[in-house]
């Protein structure tokens, strides 16, 4: 499997940093994530796609966490294994 040229244009701390700006920018201004994605050269919905990702990973947001999705990759392997014997 390869990865997408595009899927990578921002490094993981620019990722990083944009969220952490919006995070401290939220609710002073009604169209912080337009204006923020604007600042770094992303459209809207890149950044708000970090955002919810983060929340999620950060428990703040109802959703699958890096951990469970490591831990079924796990278990869909072991189980595997046991299927081919």
């Amino acid at each position: 499997m390869t990865k997408n040229k595009i899927g990578n244009r921002y490094a993981p701390a620019v990722r990083a940093r944009t969220v952490r700006t919006v995070f401290e920018h939220q609710g002073l201004y009604d169209n912080q994530v337009t204006e923020i994605a604007a600042k770094i050269g992303c459209i809207p919905q890149t950044l708000r796609g970090w955002v919810t990702q983060t929340e999620k990973y950060s428990g703040m947001r109802n959703g699958v966490t890096q951990s469970s999705v490591a831990g079924s990759k796990r278990l869909n392997a072991r189980t595997e294994s046991y299927v081919s014997q």
